[in-house]
């Protein structure tokens, strides 16, 4: 049982589809939370709720790296010889140790760049981690108390607010309205709604769980009560953390400099010995061939080059610093140097993050306040989070006078979430003098055509023949090859006032559909065609439809 609390003997997914008393009866808790001592125990058990950091290199081993490079290894074997032979040329009356000095120089001032920019940008990096200090609201003794979030616990109760970061793999046990960003995990930017019920058939992936939060999101909004499943190197977070904390591979700086090493001790291996046995052969003196094939091995080894190489590297981490940017690793600026494929995300990248509502057709193709009114009732009604598209409806609908007319209206009786399997939402609401209500649907043009049997051209209703959806999705293809994208909105009168489901979103009336702008930021064409002129290709990483 104590290794099951630990998080090690169940999976999420098993916590997912248990009721919420026993998920808590599984950790022997409560929602008043554990005591004191019951937590201090599990504590000593388990460890803190800190993901395991690697190994931080010691100074002596920082600064035999920075000296200990493959390049600095074949200079310093050089010095090695070059010192030799001024050694044996002294005992003759000559000495010169000039190539000794300037080799040895250029591997300290070399070795000394490089150590003491990666010193300073890892004391810089180590500042603004300190700066950081999270807290969470945790239930103990039957009090909620503010505490950090490193003395939480496997089966510990939470409460969730928004802004609040997510302090551990947890399930919610009751939420309202909460909506979840797990951008820093998933790299989806538009934040997710979660819930408090029992999930059926897991989902292959354990980021798609409902009714789980996970360490290292946050909360955007609503508020939730949620108790820790698994704690530290246990969670989603820390198995990704460990695997960036593993060695990283060879940058292809790395990789350059042990080439050029490589090739210049081969070059030297073939090169010294055919120099030593030829002069000797021919000249008879052994002694001066060997210092000759010794000097042409000195004279081979381009001894400015790490000097010119860190110096080089050292004025970019200078220079990207003044752009806020931290480099850790004098090699890497090469590395990134070196891309020739840009992977970007779009929406808040290289556009506005700022949606317009361009223009809302009726199924001819024609501007329709109907359209309007419905697309403003479904968006302005949906509790929640109201996403950029949500928004730019209701700002629209306030500018062409719709929202206080609609308002006035109609009044919500209920509304069926959204969800990415179905990809819409719906709300039902009730005119004043209509004996039952109305719901309103909307969501990606092809989940609305799916439950769509006829349409309103504006004049009548009518029944949606194959001719005509393929008319429909024509029109949409061509608005989403303009980067514009498209939501579809249809309705229907029920003939039931209570306990409505998604059985409801069937058979159907289109109503038109909604056409939205994401603008490009104003340096995106700039920036993609200085890339392009660079060499570097770039690829958009989006989930919106492939013509957008």
């Amino acid at each position: 049982m104590e290794q099951k609390r630990a998080g090690k003997d169940f999976t999420l997914a098993d916590m997912a589809g248990q009721p919420s008393d026993q998920v808590l009866k599984f950790f022997g808790n409560s929602l008043d939370g554990y005591d004191r001592g019951e937590a201090a125990r599990q504590r000593l058990i388990y460890g803190r709720n800190e993901i395991s950091k690697a190994k931080k290199d010691s100074l002596a081993k920082t600064l035999f790296l920075a000296f200990i490079t493959p390049f600095t290894l074949v200079l310093l074997v050089l010095a090695g010889v070059s010192l030799f032979t001024d050694v044996i040329m002294a005992a003759g009356g000559k000495h010169d140790y000039t190539a000794f000095i300037i080799v040895i120089t250029m591997v300290c001032l070399s070795g000394t760049l490089t150590f003491v920019q990666e010193r300073k940008s890892g004391k810089a990096a180590q500042k603004l981690s300190q700066m950081v200090k999270t807290m969470a609201a945790v239930m103990r003794d039957g009090r909620k108390a503010e505490l950090p979030i490193g003395s939480i616990v496997a089966g510990d109760v939470i409460c969730l607010a928004g802004g609040d970061m997510i302090p551990a793999d947890c399930r919610i046990l009751d939420c309202k309205d909460l909506f979840i960003s797990q951008s820093s995990l998933t790299g989806e930017s538009s934040p997710i709604e979660k819930f408090a019920f029992v999930t059926g058939k897991p989902p292959s992936n354990p980021l798609d769980l409902e009714n789980m939060a996970f360490m290292g999101s946050n909360v955007v909004s609503g508020t939730a009560t949620v108790i820790a499943l698994k704690t530290g190197d246990n969670t989603i977070f820390g198995g990704i953390a460990r695997q960036l904390g593993e060695k990283a591979p060879p940058t292809s700086f790395d990789k350059g400099v042990k080439s050029v090493s490589w090739v210049l001790i081969r070059f030297m291996l073939v090169m010294v010995p055919a120099v030593l046995f030829i002069n000797g052969f021919t000249k008879g003196d052994w002694m001066q061939a060997l210092l000759f094939a010794l000097a042409v091995g000195v004279g081979l080894t381009p001894e400015l080059l790490p000097m010119i190489v860190s110096t080089n590297l050292a004025k970019g981490a200078v220079d990207m610093s003044r752009r806020k940017v931290i480099v850790k690793r004098l090699n890497s600026i090469q590395n990134f140097g070196a891309i020739d494929i840009l992977c970007t995300d779009k929406t808040g990248t290289i556009t506005q993050d700022r949606v317009i509502l361009e223009y809302h057709f009726n199924v001819r193709g024609r501007e329709d306040r109907r359209v309007l009114d419905y697309g403003f009732l479904n968006s302005h009604y949906q509790t929640g989070l109201k996403n950029l598209m949500d928004i730019s409806i209701i700002q629209r609908a306030q500018e062409e006078g719709v929202a206080t007319d609609a308002l006035k209206q109609y009044r919500k009786i209920d509304e069926i979430p959204f969800d990415f399997n179905r990809r819409r939402m719906s709300v039902v609401i009730e005119g004043k003098d209509e004996k039952y209500p109305e719901i309103i649907t909307k969501g990606a043009i092809e989940e609305i055509l799916a439950v769509c049997k006829s349409y309103d051209d504006g004049a009548a209703v009518k029944p949606l023949t194959p001719a005509m959806r393929r008319k429909i999705a024509q029109a949409c293809a061509k608005l989403n090859k303009d980067g514009l994208r498209v939501l579809g909105v249809a309705r229907k009168a029920l003939d039931h006032n209570r306990g409505f489901t998604v059985k409801d979103e069937s058979g159907m009336i289109l109503v038109g559909y909604l056409a939205f702008l994401d603008p490009p930021k104003e340096g995106a064409k700039k920036a993609i065609a200085s890339l392009l002129d660079h060499g570097v290709r770039v690829k958009v990483l989006t989930g919106d439809n492939g013509f957008v």
